[in-house]
Formats: C-alpha cells, sequence, structure tokens
C-alpha cells in the first residue's frame, strides 16, 4: 500500500493505492515502514512550491523508520530483522520500501518507531544547524523562528543544551510549550518581534534560525549582533506565491549575495548567512546516529503532536497546514 499525490492542491489530492512490493535489488534492502513524518515540504509538495519535486504523481514521504524483511545480493551490515531509518525525500509514504542498504541507519534497540521517526530529519536538521553551521556555544542568544515546530523544538532542546539562552516565535496557544523547552517565547502574530528581541537582547543575537525565508530574511539580519549568523533552512512565507518554485530562491541569493559583498568590503560587522539543507550521506549518517543516542538518553525529547495511522496521511498534512501541530506529526504503519 501507498499514499500517492495526484496533483496540485490540497490533502485531498492524496490516493491510496494497493501495490505490492518489489524485491530488491543488488545493494538494496526491503524495509516494512513502521513509521514516517508529516513535514512542511510535503505542504509545499502540494502546491508544487519544493525544489525540484518529482511530476505528479508521486509518493511523498520524507523519512521512515522501519525493520529490514530481505536483502539483496552483495548486502554485508544489516540482517533481516533489524530496526533502521533512512532519509528518501520522497517515496516513504508507503508499508514497504526498497533502498539502498548504505543509506540505513541502526535505529537503538528499546527506541520507540515514532518517536525515532520524530527525531529523523528533524533532529538531524536541528543538530547540525546548532552544531555544525551556527556552532552555538555557551553563554550566546540565539532567536528560533517557530520555536513550537517539529524541527523548532529541537531546535530549542540542541541550543538550550549548548548553552545559549534561546528566544522562540510562537503562537500565544504555543508559548509553554516553548518555556518548557527553556525558550523565552514571542507571539509573532501580536509582538513587534525585532523590538522584543532588542528589549531581550540589546546587542542583538548571535544567531537566526529561519525557516520563514522572503522578507524575514532581512529582519533576521538585522537582528543579528556582531559576527553573528542567519541560517536560513526553508521559505515558508513564500508557500502562497503564485510564480515558478525557484523565484523565492532566486530572491534569496541575491539578497545573500549583497551580504556576502558587503562581509568582503569590511561592512557587515562580521555578520553572515548561509543556507542549510538536509541531504542523506554519510554526513547525515554520523549526525543521526548522534541524534539517536542522545533520544535514547534522554537528553533530546522529540515532541510528537500526534500518530495516526498512514491511511490518514490526509489528515496529517490538514493539521500542519492549519498551524495546529505543535511538534511532529508521525504516521504509522
Amino acid at each position: 500500500m501507498e499514499i500517492v499525490l495526484t496533483d496540485r492542491g490540497g490533502p485531498e489530492k492524496l490516493r491510496i493505492d494497493d501495490t505490492a512490493a518489489a524485491p530488491p535489488g543488488r545493494g538494496e534492502v526491503r524495509v516494512r515502514v513502521l513509521a514516517t513524518g508529516v513535514s512542511f515540504a510535503e505542504v509545499q509538495m502540494l502546491k508544487h512550491r519544493y525544489p525540484m519535486q518529482p511530476k505528479y504523481p508521486f509518493v511523498p514521504g520524507y523519512d521512515l523508520v522501519g525493520e529490514v524483511t530481505s536483502l539483496g545480493e552483495g548486502v554485508t551490515g544489516v540482517a533481516v530483522g533489524d530496526r533502521v531509518a533512512a532519509l528518501l525525500v520522497t517515496g516513504a509514504w508507503r508499508t514497504h520500501v526498497v533502498i539502498t542498504a548504505d543509506r540505513l541507519v541502526p535505529v537503538p534497540d528499546g527506541l520507540d518507531a515514532g518517536v525515532a521517526a520524530a527525531a529523523t530529519m528533524n533532529g538531524v536538521t536541528a543538530w547540525q544547524m546548532v552544531h555544525e553551521v551556527a556552532k552555538v556555544r555557551a553563554g550566546q542568544t540565539v532567536l528560533v523562528h517557530g520555536a513550537s515546530g517539529g524541527v523548532g523544538t529541537l531546535l530549542v532542546q540542541a541550543a538550550v543544551a549548548a548553552g545559549a539562552t534561546v528566544l522562540g516565535t510562537a503562537s500565544a496557544a504555543k508559548h509553554d510549550t516553548v518555556r518548557a523547552l527553556g525558550a523565552t517565547p514571542i507571539d509573532y502574530r501580536t509582538e513587534d518581534v525585532p523590538a522584543r528581541v532588542r528589549e531581550l537582547a540589546p546587542g542583538g543575537v548571535d544567531a537566526v534560525f529561519d525557516h520563514l525565508g522572503g522578507d524575514s530574511l532581512q529582519v533576521s539580519y538585522d537582528m543579528l549582533a556582531d559576527g553573528g549568523i542567519v541560517v536560513n533552512y526553508g521559505s515558508a512565507t513564500t508557500l502562497d506565491e503564485n510564480n515558478h518554485w525557484l523565484v523565492p530562491y532566486l530572491r534569496t541569493i541575491r539578497r545573500f549575495a549583497s551580504w556576502w559583498l558587503g562581509k568582503a568590503l569590511g561592512r557587515a560587522r562580521g555578520r553572515r548567512a548561509t543556507f542549510y539543507y538536509v541531504k542523506a550521506g554519510p554526513s547525515f549518517n554520523r549526525a543521526l546516529a548522534e541524534v539517536y543516542r542522545l533520544v535514547a538518553d534522554g537528553e533530546l525529547a522529540p515532541p510528537i503532536d500526534q500518530r495516526l495511522p498512514l491511511t490518514e496521511a490526509a489528515k496529517g498534512l490538514r493539521l500542519l497546514m492549519d498551524g495546529r501541530a505543535t511538534g511532529k506529526i508521525v504516521l504509522e504503519a
């Protein structure tokens, strides 16, 4: 069984197909999916706004946690019955997935499959941005946009664990969640966010994690302290634009180019900006192993808003689109 996105539109464009699982080829394994996630990427794909997404129809699903059911020729280092995780970008919303063995990451014994799924893409995204991109350290102050979301909640936790003071934007209904994670909430709907940030961090913040894109990037950049960094990992504010999906990214590149030029000319006070996107490969595998260790040890806790059957993927998308989710929506097969 698989969930197919048939065309541009809303969650009603999903259909459920009854398909047979293919056998694995050389270097591949077949995995029975136990849990997968609903992410903003799928919301973008509904509107054909995600970079280089497949042509309709296709099966969405960015990541998965599952159990190996069969091995292709030449596969070593993994056995039938092993629990594993993988980053696919698309194709995870199935009951069975065939994938190359080198993309698999072991899931620790005792770690719930749904929790592992909530930590897979979101956990690596947060961990790499905090530790490898912004290199957050004790004594710094950072701002997390969307601090109650699937990635945002983990960004807050990772930055707090690094010893930073964290400010996080969220709607008022989600402020208790943000506080419980260790951050100071800012209501992006009713408060002047830059003014509130200046009040809490008069010298500016050392990092801003911005999934909004568009005009938000300039606002984020202007809130930086000397030597600070904006990490842009999305373009949520451009979701409803009626243009080619590439246009918002070209605007962002132009904006970044002006900042890079200013930095080269010594006019940026050491401030900088960079892109981040999560991608499969050895770096992802290493980071996910570390994220799973932190989750298993109780040092990182990915919040799960709801667990839904895979057949209710449309409901999960609607919850995310309506802004009603706090943390991750997990689909269980």
